[in-house]
């Protein structure tokens, strides 16, 4: 049981950073909407990803504040936007708030 959960860590850790390394153009930060909170997100989950599909891109799953609670919000395959690359929603800690990162498509 402890192999299989960190075989699919493993694989979704894998997954998610070939998603933001498919593309070689240069990165354009574009306008992304950002939500700032105290409460420290929960760990992603792990999910077993489904097999590529040919000209799309998979967005994973996050957690959402709701606010008063964390929602998971399951991961999806998303149509490929040629010359652009899909930077997943995150969220990072910055001086003890966290910030939320929606995903978007970068140049």
């Amino acid at each position: 049981m402890r192999l299989n959960t960190i075989f699919l860590t493993a694989l979704v850790a894998c997954t998610v950073s070939a998603c933001a390394t498919t593309s070689s153009v240069p990165a354009r930060r574009t306008a992304v909407s950002r939500t700032e909170i105290v409460v420290r997100p929960p760990e992603p989950r792990v999910v077993l990803v489904p097999a590529p599909r040919s000209g799309y891109v998979w967005a994973p799953g996050y957690w959402r504040w709701n606010s008063r609670d964390y929602d998971w919000i399951d991961g999806r395959w998303m149509r490929e936007r040629r010359g652009e690359r899909w930077v997943a929603a995150h969220w990072e800690e910055r001086g003890g708030r966290w910030y939320f990162e929606q995903g978007h498509w970068e140049r």
